[in-house]
């Protein structure tokens, strides 16, 4: 049967304050980050809303133009003047 395995070495004071530095300032990095691009997706959200809206009233309107020319094709049809 193996033996036990050795104990645990001792990890150097400077070693582990580099350690917690180094997550510390990474954890700080990514909040940084993450602040300035949620800032900049809520600007871009408002600009994307006006063009919905812009682009929603663009379709709507081209709908209705397609929706009436289809019926203008079908009275034709229904006529017998379609040839």
């Amino acid at each position: 049967m193996p033996t036990a395995f050795p104990p645990p070495v001792n990890v150097s004071p400077l070693i582990k304050f580099c350690r917690w530095s180094f997550l510390l300032t990474g954890i700080a990095y990514g909040a940084f980050w993450q602040s300035r691009y949620t800032s900049r997706e809520l600007s871009l959200k408002d600009v994307k809303t006006k063009e919905k809206a812009a682009r929603d009233a663009k379709l709507a309107e081209e709908k209705a133009r397609n929706a009436a020319a289809e019926l203008e094709n079908i009275a034709k049809m229904l006529a017998g003047t379609s040839k």
